[in-house]
């Protein structure tokens, strides 16, 4: 349970955080090591959430592509729509073991706060959620479904009103409720131990699709692609298949394409800096002052990436690039119309690039693409933006 990656981690909080962190330091490296523990978050993944979920094969995108096999892990099967359950399903246990009573989170697309509030129903613990303004404006119908599970949704209207003011919002109350509140961050960022907690518990991800792929084919696939905003999705993805042949692929959000545009692309175009207690690459300019960021995909509209992830880019581990709000729009459209599935434009953008590199492997090479969350959140969105002829 690292607290550096590298150069990259660290606590970088105030004082009156300290104690609040070394307290779940201890707590999660407890319960990690508690066999009671372990076996209730597995079975209420299994009969509460509907782990595991399978490695489906798009036949017909695979097949109108040519090349490699594409499979994807249905993270959109999960309880609540996405993978974020795996983790807010973790931390809300140990809120109950540390005996708080309150949960905060901060949500982006919408999906962590849902999870959040899930788990705050489930556990009987009181919930409130920040989000930006923005953001709540395009993803509705997420706002509509915290609020129908008893969270208590607060807009934030500073700045750019998305995902970066939502985590600042939500460390003021944390600072200031510490006592009785625990902070449910729901990516691979932040001061440690978030980010080495949050890979632990959603590395279910990866392991189902190492035990899955052997049992399909009998070997780990070629080529795994996850898209990547703060990266807790791509970290549960990636961390279990480090250690194999595999080549791993993490896609950020490209905004617009134009020239100037960094999207939200802070491995691509960031620079190492520190936000919201992490050292890591992010959007700043030469005064180290955040850059606003955009994306059409608002769980990836973020100025920077988890620790570990900066360290596997440097390390050359993994490969980062990024796809456009066109492309990932286009490639909602395309899996709806081939596969009869709706994406969530997040882990369209890891879709995008599968399409890409499909095509020049060979057809006996296997793509796993982690469909992180399922699309019903975007319609209204990929509706406005048009649809295709």
């Amino acid at each position: 349970m690292p607290e550096w990656y590298g150069p990259y981690g660290g606590s970088f909080v105030p004082e009156t955080l300290v104690p609040a962190l070394k307290e779940l330091d201890a707590a999660w490296r407890a319960a990690h090591r508690d066999r009671a523990f372990r076996s209730e978050l597995q079975q209420l993944a299994r009969e509460w959430g509907g782990r595991p979920t399978p490695l489906y094969f798009a036949e017909n995108l695979s097949r109108e592509l040519g090349g490699a096999r594409i499979y994807l892990k249905r993270e959109d099967l999960v309880h609540g729509g996405a993978h974020k359950f795996n983790n807010a399903l973790g931390q809300g246990l140990l809120t109950r073991r540390l005996g708080k009573k309150r949960l905060i989170a901060e949500t982006g697309a919408g999906q962590h706060g849902v999870a959040t509030a899930m788990v705050g129903a489930k556990l009987g613990l009181s919930t409130e959620v920040y989000m930006g303004s923005v953001d709540m404006e395009r993803q509705r119908p997420n706002v509509l479904r915290m609020r129908l599970l008893g969270a208590t949704v607060r807009p934030v209207e500073q700045g750019s009103r998305t995902l970066k003011e939502a985590i600042n919002e939500a460390l003021r109350d944390w600072i200031a409720n510490v006592t009785t509140t625990h902070y449910l961050l729901g990516s691979a960022v932040g001061p440690h131990p978030y980010p080495s907690m949050v890979c632990e518990f959603q590395s279910v991800i990866g392991r189902e699709i190492l035990r899955e792929s052997r049992k399909l084919w009998g070997h780990p696939p070629d080529l795994v692609l996850a898209c990547v905003g703060g990266g807790s999705n791509a970290i549960g993805t990636f961390h279990p298949l480090l250690s194999t042949h595999a080549k791993l692929v993490g896609v950020e959000a490209g905004g617009t394409g134009n020239e100037g545009d960094r999207g939200a692309a802070s491995i691509g175009a960031g620079r190492p800096g520190i936000l919201h207690g992490m050292r890591s690459y992010l959007l700043q300019d030469e005064e180290g002052q955040i850059l606003p960021t955009e994306s059409v995909a608002p769980g990836l509209d973020y100025a920077g990436v988890g620790p570990e992830h900066a360290y596997l880019k440097d390390s050359g581990r993994v490969e980062y690039t990024s796809v456009t709000d066109d492309e990932a729009l286009r490639m909602f459209h395309r899996l709806a119309r081939t596969e009869g599935i709706l994406p969530a434009l997040e882990p369209c953008h890891a879709l995008a690039e599968a399409v890409r590199r499909a095509p020049t492997m060979r057809p006996d090479e296997i793509i796993v693409v982690t469909l992180s969350g399922r699309g019903d959140k975007d319609v209204e969105e990929v509706v406005r933006r048009g649809l295709p002829g």
